[in-house]
């Protein structure tokens, strides 16, 4: 997830270097899971079904999973749409919905945690009406010795709380959108669950669910990127995972 606009921004850029671990950024944020329960991916991740607007998708073309924290993604080609593709991920974090949005909304500290991400600012923001606009820069390793440089300027919108009827669940989303940037296209949302309430509100888990639908321009190819987007997405919720679980004891201190 990532969010602002400016003025125009350069391109990509594929410069030499040394071959190193991919790093596959966008947008600032990121998907969910539980560890009692078990949901597919092909339905709602976080509690929702497919929207309607969502193309119909092949079989996956990259699977990752670690049962361990509830990690799940699937990397899906788009009929029709050569060059796009869809991601859907999710992660159990062992915190409460409070923590993980306040980690997915520190906007100007996502850069700080998340690996790859190497500027992320604030460009405007309006409380009152849940909007966030964010200006990122990410890169990634590719193979052969290629660097991917990255960047976009990108539109959030932060969902109000939801009790889910006949559930003692609580769902929010936050969805995204580059306005402007070196991807054709480039959207999606997050997605928080928290199944239960808790006593204990350290005890409780939240179900984190990452949907983006994405494009780069079509002089970089997707299929450069495929087989390493798993590994990127995947240090990514990780890493957001572990910093709710740290704003999980101030929260309760709170």
């Amino acid at each position: 997830m990532a969010c602002p606009a400016t003025s125009s921004l350069r391109s990509v850029t594929l410069t030499s270097s040394r071959p190193a671990r991919l790093i596959f950024r966008s947008a600032a944020c990121r998907a969910p899971i539980v560890a009692k329960v078990r949901l597919s991916l092909s339905a709602a991740a976080a509690g929702g079904g497919s929207s309607s607007s969502e193309p119909r998708q092949p079989p996956p073309v990259h699977v990752a999973a670690e049962e361990g924290i509830g990690l799940e993604i699937q990397v899906s080609k788009v009929e029709t749409k050569r060059n796009r593709r869809v991601v859907r991920a999710r992660v159990r974090v062992d915190a409460p919905l409070e923590a993980v949005w306040a980690t997915l909304t520190d906007y100007e500290g996502l850069a700080d945690f998340i690996p790859g991400l190497a500027e992320c600012r604030l460009l405007d923001r309006d409380s009152s009406q849940g909007f966030a606009r964010l200006y990122q820069v990410g890169e990634q390793d590719l193979a052969l010795g290629f660097k991917f440089n990255a960047r976009g300027t990108i539109d959030c919108y932060e969902g109000d709380m939801e009790s889910l009827p006949g559930e003692a669940a609580r769902r929010r989303e936050i969805s995204f959108n580059m306005i402007d940037g070196d991807f054709k296209l480039f959207q999606g949302k997050w997605s928080l669950l928290q199944l239960q309430e808790e006593e204990d509100h350290q005890q409780a888990t939240t179900l984190l669910s990452y949907l983006v639908e994405l494009e780069p321009k079509l002089w970089v190819p997707v299929r450069l990127l495929e087989g390493r987007i798993c590994t990127e997405i995947k240090n990514n919720l990780v890493s957001i995972r572990q910093q709710a679980q740290r704003r999980r004891t101030t929260l309760h201190k709170e």
